[in-house]
């Protein structure tokens, strides 16, 4: 005889009907986020940007001084592993650079100057042939410009145009103070950096309210600060090397060693502006090998040089040495360049690129981000 009870200690059956999965149940009201609006984010990024352009003059030299301290902070812990104080050894990088860009820009002050001195003069001796190389171009537009005229029913004279320009003595005054006000402000800022930018990174520290988050977040700001400091710091060393370079084959093609400085310390400058950068050096080796040299082969071989050592760097030693932990999309490089150059000028143009390897690093180091990150790759 069969019962139906169940027999002691068997679990009980599963109830009729479909079974729910725990992954398909609708989250806790608290746990989800509200999203932001799309028009609140374009707002959000606006605002940030007009206060970024707005705000230069306080914003630039902070990050000019950062980006000093990251160039200094791997020299500085070599000083501290011979024992010398944080301090000192702050000063002494500090003012070892500063001596090192005095004797740079006293070589290259004279023929800076005499160039300046010597391009209107050249300028107005090539004035000729280039008019009379664009000569049918002229012509052909003045014939436009008498058919469309002619089309209009205007006569055949010219409206001349009387530019004024009013030259503001008060401008002039105030503007080299500033200037200098804005280098000593670099110069104190990077010092205080360099000195207590830990000090300050460990009280920030000090706030969080767990030590997990404390770890994690220790973790994070050292492996930014490394690869920060060793980005800046490689980059400048390759472009140093590209400048020196540069510098030597203008020399071998008998220009003189100061002009040639002059020449290899633009193209290290240019060189941390991806694209815009080399662009510009182009345009002025054009112009240098047409001053300097008479002979259409010997002119354009400045700007030949130029473009192979800039092809070497960018193409084969710099993916070589960073890896593809620095690698950057070129569409967002340019729209880097962009933005940061019209809000910051040339500063902007050269601040670019770190500022956007910063954003890179910050992204891959927090959960979440490295979907965003490879966006930029």
């Amino acid at each position: 005889m069969t019962t139906d009870a169940a027999a002691p200690g068997t679990p009980p059956a599963p109830a009729d009907g479909p079974a729910t999965d725990p992954a398909d149940a609708d989250p806790p009201l608290s746990s989800v986020r509200p999203r932001a609006s799309t028009p609140l984010l374009v707002l959000t990024v606006l605002a940030v940007g007009a206060t970024l352009w707005a705000a230069q003059s306080v914003i630039l030299p902070i990050l000019l001084a950062v980006f000093f301290a990251l160039i200094g902070n791997p020299l500085l812990r070599g000083l501290q592993r011979l024992r010398l104080p944080r301090m000192l050894g702050a000063a002494l990088v500090l003012l070892t650079g500063m001596a090192m860009a005095g004797v740079l820009a006293n070589q290259l002050v004279e023929p800076a100057a005499e160039w300046a001195r010597q391009v209107p003069r050249e300028l107005a001796q090539l004035g000729p042939q280039l008019q009379e190389m664009t000569k049918p171009v002229k012509a052909a537009n003045e014939a436009a410009e008498n058919i469309a005229r002619a089309a209009d029913g205007e006569d055949g004279r010219k409206v001349e145009v009387v530019r004024t320009e009013v030259n503001d003595p008060y401008k002039s005054l105030t503007a080299t103070p500033m200037m200098l006000a804005s280098v000593l402000a670099v110069l104190l800022l990077t010092f205080f950096f360099m000195v207590y930018g830990e000090s300050m990174q460990r009280h920030a520290l000090a706030l969080l309210p767990t030590r997990q988050q404390k770890k994690v977040t220790t973790t994070i700001l050292q492996s930014i600060e490394r690869e920060i400091s060793r980005y800046v710091l490689t980059i400048s060393v390759i472009n140093a090397t590209v400048g020196l370079a540069f510098a030597g084959c203008l020399y071998l093609l008998g220009v003189p060693l100061d002009e040639a400085l002059l020449w290899g310390t633009m193209a290290a400058v240019l060189n941390y502006a991806p694209y815009v950068g080399p662009l510009i050096g182009m345009l002025i080796m054009l112009l240098m090998g047409f001053v300097a040299f008479d002979e259409l082969w010997p002119a354009l071989l400045p700007a030949g040089i130029y473009l192979g050592l800039h092809t070497l760097e960018g193409q084969i030693l710099t993916p070589i040495i960073l890896g593809r932990q620095m690698r950057l999309s070129p569409l967002v490089l340019i729209l880097a360049l962009m933005v940061f150059g019209w809000m910051w000028g040339i500063i902007g143009l050269l601040l670019a690129v770190p500022l956007l390897v910063c954003v890179k690093i910050v992204l891959s180091g927090i959960e979440g981000g490295d979907g965003w990150a490879r966006l930029l790759e």
